[in-house]
């Protein structure tokens, strides 16, 4: 269920990545009543489709315009942009929501899985963001919500690659929160802990392996309601949920080798 949110920002244009589930799927049902188009980027065509069908029921004066593609691919973070250009749509809402991990030691970790994982998470975040921000910029006003990770302020064995794209989301958001501050155009990193959504069944190599510790899970809902609050509010970060805001800030407040002796003694198998 949707809560109503004060003085919630409009946008004519929403761009979402990753949409076809999970956090990407519920930011699109969140953004709905805000904008009056709203573009749904993922691989799955059918995904896709049924969501389309969803929201023109729900919202029914809605545009939604639907882009397929692999944007860990060569190529289909440009096919996106070329898909943009030939709708004629300059999106002033970017939410870059696509992402992927991979649970498991970096040793034995398959090479495709890894390199995929660095071009979704750090690549096509960084290339989408390029190719949108002159239009906003051009347009005098924006917005870019990048989804980042608690693990963003962790080094996390047997997730040591994950938990480093997202510091690099995390630096690059505030880094660019400051460049565009001259703009007018918000950046806001979205930091949430463990979510059940696909994305725990795609990371996990064993089925029987949970990286994240039950009572920390917060719903997508709330990760999606608590974010679209913080942009609202012209926070440059949120961590959604009080247990995870209260994790973050313990991490936060620990020196680096505190750090490294609590993630050496973490339960791995």
């Amino acid at each position: 269920m949707v809560r109503a949110m004060p003085h919630a920002q409009r946008f004519s244009c929403a761009l979402v990545t990753g949409a076809s589930a999970g956090l990407g799927e519920e930011f699109a049902f969140q953004l709905a009543p805000r904008v009056d188009v709203l573009v749904l980027v993922a691989r799955r065509a059918e995904r896709l489709r049924v969501l389309t069908q969803a929201l023109n029921e729900v919202f029914p004066g809605l545009r939604v315009e639907v882009v397929t593609a692999d944007l860990a691919a060569d190529g289909g973070c440009q096919r996106m942009a070329d898909s943009l250009s030939e709708l004629g749509l300059v999106p002033d809402l970017l939410v870059n929501n696509a992402g992927m991990g991979d649970y498991g030691e970096f040793a034995t970790a398959e090479w495709p899985k890894l390199e995929a994982m660095l071009r979704l998470n750090v690549e096509a975040l960084t290339r989408l963001t390029h190719a949108v921000l002159p239009g906003m910029i051009a347009r005098g006003g924006g917005a870019v919500v990048n989804v980042s990770s608690l693990a963003c302020l962790l080094p996390i064995p047997d997730f040591a690659v994950y938990a480093a794209t997202k510091a690099y989301v995390s630096s690059f958001s505030e880094a660019l929160r400051i460049e565009l501050k001259e703009h007018g155009i918000p950046v806001l990193a979205v930091c949430p802990g463990p979510v059940r959504t696909e994305f725990g069944e795609v990371a996990r190599r064993d089925p029987e392996r949970d990286p994240a510790i039950g009572a920390f899970y917060v719903s997508k809902e709330r990760v999606v309601e608590d974010a679209l609050l913080a942009l609202d509010r012209n926070r440059a970060r949120v961590y959604p949920g009080l247990k995870i805001a209260v994790a973050a800030a313990v991490i936060a407040a620990l020196p680096l080798c505190a750090i490294r002796l609590v993630m050496g003694r973490r339960p791995r198998r």
